[in-house]
């Protein structure tokens, strides 16, 4: 089994940071710096499947893990997205035991789903056994799903039961969203929901995961502190404005 997936397997800390920008440099730097996976978006972002695939192929040259989320809880979004070899799949979104198992079925093949086959950087490009690929290597896959709603916590407990999914991971702006607190994601009514959703997973035996942009060491430690073991946070694209900011000001204060 993949180490980060025996990690959440394990509920055990796991870290990864967010790939937004095009250029696979990116993910070949942030994949050596030791993270255990790179969030790879192409949800918010322009990532085409060509440069995703550039960003998969850095990566995999870096060492690092990635998890590559998709923008809609759709076969055929996943598909491509699988023949390329990513180590997991996050689908957004997920509010029902209905939606999550049709999102679990596409990763997987028949009996046990509906994955059409067709695997191609995902088995070397028919180099490897493809029926080791089909018996084992696809279902090591890790599966996220994303709790982004208050319906998606309503239904937390029966969808914590679908033997396939790694990971319940939050997207706390969304979930403000949907209670009406848009963006207040430290505020009470945010928070006591996440609590309510932990508890469930924690009972249920399944990762918590969060994804935050933030850096702040405060704000990192109030996920952690919650529960959540699977924490995505920072982005390449933070990474360089808080840098280049960092600097300005350094070198705004020179004195003579």
């Amino acid at each position: 089994m993949n180490a980060t997936k025996e990690k959440m397997k394990n509920r055990e800390l796991v870290t990864g940071t967010h790939v937004l920008l095009a250029d696979p440099c990116i993910s070949e730097l942030c994949g050596s710096i030791g993270f255990d996976f790179l969030w790879i978006d192409t949800e918010h972002t322009p990532t085409d499947y060509h440069i995703l695939v550039q960003h998969l192929i850095a990566a995999k040259a870096s060492g690092c893990d990635t998890l590559v989320r998709i923008p809609w809880n759709d076969p055929v979004l996943a598909k491509r997205v699988l023949e390329m070899g990513p180590t997991g799949i996050i689908f957004p979104m997920i509010n029902t035991p209905e939606e999550l198992d049709r999102a679990m079925k596409c990763t997987l093949y028949p009996p046990l789903g509906n994955r059409g086959f067709g695997p191609l950087r995902a088995v070397t490009y028919a180099l490897d056994d493809q029926e080791i690929y089909i018996n084992k290597t696809s279902l090591d896959l890790i599966r996220c799903v994303q709790v982004e709603s208050k319906l998606a916590v309503d239904n937390l407990e029966e969808m914590a039961k679908n033997p396939w999914v790694d990971c319940f991971i939050f997207g706390p702006c969304d979930l403000s969203g949907s209670i009406g607190e848009l963006f207040k994601i430290y505020e009470k009514p945010t928070g006591d929901l996440i609590d309510l959703a932990v508890d469930r997973l924690k009972k249920a035996g399944k990762s918590a995961g969060i994804s935050c942009i933030t850096e702040d060491p405060d704000q990192i430690r109030y996920w952690y502190d919650k529960g959540i073991n699977v924490i995505s946070c920072g982005a390449d694209t933070s990474y360089i404005g808080n840098g280049g900011k960092r600097v300005l000001n350094i070198l705004k204060n020179l004195k003579p």
